[in-house]
């Protein structure tokens, strides 16, 4: 069963990063000399998994956003290129975490590390690469860019902690859904833009301003994603469709859906979600329970609400095609439904 008009409503077909892509080129093609320098290794293992999951295909949007975001500002020299690849090297480390700890099986359309190396080698891997990142952090010499980047570290491993807290848990309340995703999701974004004009010497509203950039925008991604979950593809999703409900995942699609079911579409949730029956026929009645409770469209909705806010904080700012392009990628991540 699929999802057609909830997910389609407002859509932009010419969103796209292809802007974003073409300004950070060159500067990208640094980084990725430097993702392969700093995930190398004497230990055999280490650069195994870490390559396994740096070629398997993601945007890398984080880093393209520190290097935008730098560029905004006018900045020459080789620092904004460490931190994004401190910033793609955090977030690969947090995939190698959560798919030990979700146990997933697929990741970007590929099969998880934990599959194939092991969950105790996953998280150890991911470990060194979140010592290579503060190592690069280090070697910038700014000491705001490594308390933003430390932070947010610190940040994301609450969130997950949050939400390990509240597994399966029904009554979870959307205010504190959104509390969990801006610490898991939200985080690395805000801190991924901000750092940019950080290295660049630009001034305190700017920071602000991509700061608050890219923590709407961090939300605006991780609901598509909630929403993808039970209305897109696994191309779109880098995993396989329904993924979050056969593990039990309180998303705000459910959270949604839940609120306004029926004492007996209540009753489904409870028995899906918190005692595991997520046969695929389950799946289907989840997703058409979620089409007739508004429970997917309200959650693009929240998405383009806070990629409103996303727009709006950069709107101060001059008017450079870096600008146009982070302005893009606001569209990009709403119109991956379909």
């Amino acid at each position: 069963m699929g999802v057609v008009v909830s997910l389609d409503e407002g859509k932009k077909e010419s969103a796209s990063i292809r802007a974003l892509m073409d300004l950070t080129r060159a500067d990208m093609g640094r980084v990725n000399e430097l993702i392969l320098s700093k995930a190398g290794s004497n230990v055999e293992m280490i650069p195994q998994i870490a390559n396994h999951l740096v070629s398997s295909g993601g945007k890398r949007l984080r880093p393209m956003l520190t290097l935008a975001s730098a560029q905004q500002f006018g900045y020459r020299g080789d620092g904004h290129v460490k931190l994004a690849t401190s910033v793609e090297f955090m977030h690969t480390a947090t995939l190698l975490h959560d798919d030990v700890v979700d146990e997933s099986g697929m990741r970007r359309g590929k099969t998880t590390a934990r599959m194939i190396w092991g969950n105790q080698a996953s998280v150890l891997v991911g470990d060194f690469l979140l010592g290579q990142a503060f190592r690069m952090m280090v070697d910038v010499g700014s000491l705001d860019a490594l308390d933003v980047l430390s932070t947010a570290a610190c940040v994301i491993a609450e969130g997950e902690v949050m939400q390990l807290a509240a597994a399966k848990n029904l009554e979870t309340t959307e205010d504190d859904y959104l509390a969990v995703i801006r610490a898991k999701t939200a985080a690395l974004f805000s801190a991924a833009a901000e750092v940019g004009p950080i290295v660049a010497d630009a001034g305190k509203p700017e920071r602000a301003a991509l700061r608050s950039y890219g923590t709407n925008l961090g939300l605006a991604f991780q609901l598509v994603d909630d929403a993808l979950d039970y209305g897109g593809s696994s191309a779109d999703l880098g995993k396989n469709v329904g993924d979050d409900f056969r593990e039990g995942k309180v998303t705000l699609p459910v959270l949604l859906a839940y609120r306004r079911g029926t004492t007996n579409e209540r009753a489904f949730w409870k028995r899906a979600i918190e005692s595991g029956e997520t046969t695929d026929a389950a799946l289907d009645k989840a997703i058409g329970l979620m089409t007739r409770t508004g429970a997917l469209a309200d959650t693009i909705q929240r998405a383009r609400h806070f990629g409103g806010i996303a727009r709006d904080a950069l709107a101060p700012l001059r008017e450079t095609p870096q600008k146009a392009a982070m302005l893009d990628v606001i569209d990009f991540c709403v119109s991956r439904v379909n």
